[in-house]
Formats: C-alpha cells, structure tokens, sequence
C-alpha cells in the first residue's frame, strides 16, 4: 500500500498561519491593479522613443492584434521581468511598488 503524501497541500491539518491563496485573492482587484499597471506601461512604450520591438509586441497583443484578446493580469504576469526592467530603466518607483504588490497579491 502506497505512503500517503506528505505534502501540506493533502494533509487535513493545514496550517492557518497563511491563507490557500485561491481564498486570499477575494477582494484584492488584481483585475484592476492590472488595469492600472498596463497604464502605466503604456506611459512609457506609447513614446515612440521609448518603445521597441517587444513593446510593439506586447501593445499588438493587448489589443487582441495576435490572436484572442489576453486580460491584462495574464499579460502582467507573463511579462513580469520586462515590465520590472522598464519601470527600472525610467526609476518609476511608484510603478515598481505597485508591480511588486500585483506580484505577490495576484500571480
């Protein structure tokens, strides 16, 4: 007969100290912190000196150019490392803070 898991994830006595995340993502909003940080992104790659392929890329894809439109939390959390260089390369601090906040909140 198979060892039963170990793993917290099956154990029937998980611990409270932190909430499944699944549950602790009601009433956060990512949908709109993720609206919010998409503008902010597009402050930035809108500015034809400011752009390049990628953002070219990522614009066409936010608006549904490449295929079905992805919302703006998915497209946030599939491009985290270059939208986190982009507000790093403008030291848009405001913007970072809020990126971290989608990240550990949301993704």
């Amino acid at each position: 007969m198979p060892t039963p898991c170990p793993c917290p994830c099956q154990s029937a006595a998980k611990t409270e100290e932190k909430p499944d995340r699944y549950i602790s993502f009601v009433g956060l909003d990512c949908d709109a912190k993720a609206h919010e940080i998409m503008a902010c992104i597009r402050r930035y790659i809108d500015d034809p000196q400011h752009t390049n392929a990628f953002w070219e890329y990522f614009k066409k894809k936010a608006e549904g150019g490449s295929g079905a439109k992805p919302d703006d939390l998915f497209l946030v959390h599939s491009n985290l490392n270059q939208i986190r260089e982009l507000f790093e390369a403008h030291e848009d601090a405001m913007a970072l803070a809020l990126l971290d906040r989608i990240e550990e909140e949301c993704c």
